[in-house]
């Protein structure tokens, strides 16, 4: 099977609708697909009908917002949770919330070195997105002619150490990870090692989030070179958790090196997440 276990749709920073992400992914071959959106589960209902139409199977998750210990950003992916368990949610909930005071004092800083993008710019570009966030901040400055692209955007301003970067509100991940468990989902760090930053996560690290429920680490990436995977593959032995790849897809909200299947998961891998999973199963044609 082809799995891909990692994408996103309008619904938070990607260019496609849910149902679209669903289609393409049948169509580019793949077998299985997770959707797993910037801190909402708002995209589920449009995916799984989509998924039950196409005939492809469907993971349904998120990618949340933490923190570590040492205040770096962690993104974790949470595959088959209850979207109703009330902490869970109610956490998701108070992310998404800071998202727009945050974009806002952001757009402030911007404006203070003079750009000339406007909330209304924003929110235009952010389109049906539940989770606004800076890649939206981002696609306005694009199209006001004021950055070339979202990387040079986030490079410019509004990347962590920009002039205009403003801190996200996020638990921690050991909370995080201990959410989605007590939702009976299964927590996967993704990209762990993101274009080099080996000090935001070390082995220490990993081994103590293993110790609360950590099921595994994102390793086949984009972002992440062939030293990088060797190192977490082998981290990731030596703590006995799975590694999982994915393409990250954004559709056009990042370039064509994250097309849907760009990097897979494998079969025994997804089976063990399966397998682990006690708030909700996969999604397939007829269920």
């Amino acid at each position: 099977m082809r799995i891909d276990l990692h994408t996103h749709s309008w619904v938070s920073d990607g260019s496609d609708a849910p149902a679209e992400v669903v289609r393409l992914a049948a169509t580019a071959g793949l077998d299985v697909v997770a959707l797993t959106d910037h801190d909402t589960v708002e995209s589920w209902p449009e995916a799984i009908e989509a998924a039950q139409l196409h005939g492809i199977t469907l993971v349904t998750g998120a990618e949340i917002s933490t923190r570590s210990q040492g205040g770096h950003s962690i993104h974790l992916l949470g595959y088959l949770f209850d979207p109703a368990e009330p902490t869970l949610a109610a956490e998701l909930e108070q992310i998404r919330t800071d998202r727009v005071p945050r974009l806002q004092r952001m757009l402030d800083g911007v404006r203070a070195m003079g750009s000339q993008v406007t909330w209304d710019d924003v929110v235009s570009r952010a389109g049906p997105a539940v989770a606004v966030g800076r890649p939206h901040l981002a696609d306005a400055l694009v199209a006001a002619g004021e950055a070339a692209s979202r990387e040079d955007a986030f490079n410019r301003w509004i990347g962590v150490g920009g002039p205009a970067y403003v801190p996200k509100r996020a638990p921690s991940t050991i909370d995080a990870i201990r959410l989605v468990r007590g939702a009976g989902g299964v927590p996967v760090i993704a990209h762990p090692w993101s274009r080099g930053r080996t000090d935001s996560m070390s082995p220490d690290d990993i081994a103590a989030l293993v110790e609360v429920g950590l099921a595994g680490l994102e390793v086949d990436h984009v972002d992440h070179d062939e030293v990088s995977r060797s190192q977490l593959r082998a981290i990731a032995a030596d703590l006995g958790i799975v590694t999982t790849g994915s393409s990250d897809y954004h559709g056009t909200g990042k370039s064509a090196a994250y097309a849907l299947g760009a990097c897979t998961t494998s079969d025994a891998v997804y089976a063990a997440i399966v397998a682990q999973a006690t708030g909700g199963s996969p999604v397939t044609k007829g269920r």
